[in-house]
């Protein structure tokens, strides 16, 4: 295991090969980077005053260092706009995609992540009782109720998801209202428990977020084509 000492010289090496590899004749700019105890496993990259400051997730502490060189390559793309090599794309979602990253990955969402639950009763719409719904009519009433609770914000952005760190379903306090019909707020919850059913799966270097049987089960929704249409105004 590298203790700090060897871990700061490690990183060094590995932004200045990458640097050099994207941006060959620029300036070498001063920089920092670290390892940063994030919730998940983020990676971040800024440009403040001409001095380059990095982030790296400390749960890839112990990535080799091919993959810290690739994380390295994808965020100095990203800050001057550069291409991305696939090959460094591919090695880091590979690694990610490894099981005892994502069990990692996993536990620390659990013991990091604050889970801001509000309520399911909205102003309008009680979220537990169309879960409850939506299980009889859908899956037999065998889905486990996770928590559910509205957003704190109206999100436009996010209109629902589901978290498998925290057991939780967050639908955006947007649909909360007198005029949003409840076959909208259904299709959402509905959404949510298609994820709660079908988990998200790693296939080499992809990640498969609406498997097959997740679609097929989706179109089973009636309202399905008015949902869509109205989302796109939104």
């Amino acid at each position: 295991m590298l203790n700090s000492k060897q871990v700061i010289p490690k990183l060094k090496e590995v932004f200045s090969q990458a640097y050099r590899e994207l941006r060959p004749r620029a300036p070498f700019p001063e920089f920092r980077i670290e390892f940063f105890p994030f919730s998940n496993i983020n990676n971040t990259i800024r440009l403040r005053q001409g001095k380059v400051l990095v982030r790296i997730s400390d749960l890839l502490s112990g990535a080799p260092r091919d993959v810290l060189h690739s994380i390295v390559h994808i965020l100095l793309a990203k800050l001057y706009r550069g291409e991305i090599e696939t090959r460094y794309a591919t090695r880091y979602r590979r690694y990610l995609g490894r099981k005892d990253v994502s069990r990692k990955a996993h536990l620390v969402r659990q013991e990091r992540g604050r889970k801001v639950l509000l309520t399911a009763q909205g102003r309008h719409y009680n979220l537990e009782e169309v879960f409850e719904e939506l299980n009889r009519r859908f899956f037999h009433g065998l889905l486990a109720r996770p928590l559910i609770t509205w957003s704190r914000h109206s999100s436009r952005q996010s209109l629902g998801h589901y978290d498998p760190a925290h057991n939780t379903i967050v639908i955006s306090r947007v649909f909360d209202r007198s005029d949003m019909p409840r076959y909208a707020v259904e299709y959402l919850v509905y959404h949510e428990m298609l994820h709660l059913k079908h988990p998200v799966k790693v296939n080499g270097s992809r990640r498969c977020v609406h498997p097959k049987a997740f679609q097929e089960e989706e179109k089973l929704f009636p309202e399905l084509e008015k949902v869509k249409a109205m989302l796109k105004y939104l």
